[in-house]
């Protein structure tokens, strides 16, 4: 059976899971909630990192865009959904199916690809907003500590006041941002104009596919969110989590690859291949390039409120999964109950976070490099590999599915590897 009838079968199970018990609001909360999550700051490079490859390139990637994000996250749903335990963490699971000692060591993995995303988002949170208080509103520079230290402690208050509050302002962030976004692609298509066809290379080819994998797999990523998000399935649906989930992470993906793939093909058909290498060059966003060129103040006006919603709606989703897999690292070794090692964890998260952010360190690239194979391992080849050897998920042995996988899965990490040595 080939990948596409398979995905389409099981799709087709889902169906009948949403025709028993009706599409709900807390299924759009989170279809919203994991959407916020993949979308942060990144979204505003992606077009440069992606166009800069040409157009065939960029079709390609376009087309692997939505397997690849389903599928990865709909495995590792189920291999946090297959635990013999009700409301086993991403730590717990770990340790059932591969040993203490290596899934603490998958765990500790987990988490420190995770954290060094929420320093670069305290300090992404904090330059906006200071940006956008200097330069738009005219206001003299405020103290950074103080700012910072309000910014993290706002995130982090929405995610103490419980799951509804996150919920809500998962919502009332990403409904803004989508619309933004669709406005906004929309509004540069006057400028669209035709791409620059150049003759095919092979070789060339293959090699601008294979270097844009990772960005492809972390500008759709919510891995952080999904073990919060599978424990929530399953106290809510009990038997049919594992099909619920299906559900919401396929509208999920539609959503993402629906919003972000036209936003991308609208500012790459509006700029010319030397652009995009100068914006590169710059290292600054699509939408300050296009500022920059255009001195246009719809664009202007937009880029920090886009910046300054996706870097907290990612910034919630990220806190989500670094909190559970925090909270068990910390209660195992110490023999703290549970809810102190979360208070304890939240403290020294809130302290390293306000601490980047006051400080502003240029090494949060590299520390962003570093978290990215590890995430695409857990996210790709360790629920893969799972399936293999845990029997409660030996029902989803499907070759194709699993093949595909683990093949972009290992394309992407080699490709960041590479990245990081050349």
């Amino acid at each position: 059976m080939s990948l596409s009838a398979e995905v389409t079968r099981e799709l087709s199970g889902s169906q009948s899971v949403i025709a028993h018990t009706g599409w709900r609001r807390h299924d759009t909360h989170w279809v919203i909630s994991l959407f916020g999550t993949a979308v942060g700051a990144g979204i505003l490079f992606l077009p440069i990192n992606l166009g800069l490859g040409g157009i065939w390139p960029l079709l390609i990637v376009a087309v692997l865009a939505g397997p690849m994000t389903f599928l990865a996250h709909r495995g590792l749903a189920r291999f946090v959904l297959s635990s013999s335990r009700p409301q086993a963490d991403f730590t717990e699971v770990a340790e059932e199916h591969f040993g203490k000692m290596a899934g603490r060591l998958i765990s500790a993995l987990y988490f420190l690809s995770i954290f060094p995303i929420l320093l670069i988002y305290g300090v992404g949170l904090t330059n906006t907003v200071e940006s956008f208080m200097v330069n738009q509103l005219g206001m003299a520079t405020p103290n950074r500590v103080m700012l910072s230290g309000l910014l993290v402690f706002a995130m982090i208050a929405v995610m103490m006041a419980g799951e509804k509050a996150m919920l809500r302002a998962f919502a009332f962030m990403v409904y803004p941002l989508a619309a933004i976004l669709a406005a906004l692609s929309c509004y540069l298509i006057p400028q669209w104009h035709w791409p620059e066809v150049t003759a095919f290379d092979g070789a060339g080819f293959l090699n601008t596919v294979w270097l844009a994998l990772p960005v492809t797999v972390f500008a759709f990523s919510h891995a952080a969110a999904i073990s919060g998000f599978a424990n929530v399935q399953r106290r809510e649906y009990g038997e049919q989590a594992e099909a619920r989930s299906g559900l919401i992470l396929r509208n999920t993906t539609v959503m993402l690859v629906g919003f972000v793939l036209f936003f991308v093909f609208s500012c790459v058909l509006s700029l010319s291949p030397v652009q995009l290498a100068e914006a590169k060059a710059q290292n600054v966003s699509v939408l300050s390039y296009l500022a920059n060129i255009t001195d246009n103040p719809v664009i202007i006006t937009l880029g920090p409120l886009i910046a300054f919603i996706a870097i907290s709606s990612s910034f919630l989703g990220h806190f989500l999964g670094a909190r559970e897999s925090l909270k068990s690292l910390i209660a195992k070794p110490t023999g703290l109950s549970l809810a102190k090692a979360d208070r304890l964890g939240i403290a020294l998260m809130f302290f390293a976070i306000w601490g980047a952010a006051v400080i502003n360190p240029g090494i949060l690239g590299l520390m962003e490099t570093l978290s990215g194979p590890v995430i695409a391992m857990i996210l790709f080849i360790m629920p893969v590999v799972a399936i293999y050897r845990v029997e409660a998920l030996a029902r989803f042995r499907q070759g194709w599915v699993n093949g595909f996988i683990l093949l972009t899965g290992s394309l992407a990490v080699s490709a960041l590897i590479f990245s990081l040595l050349k």
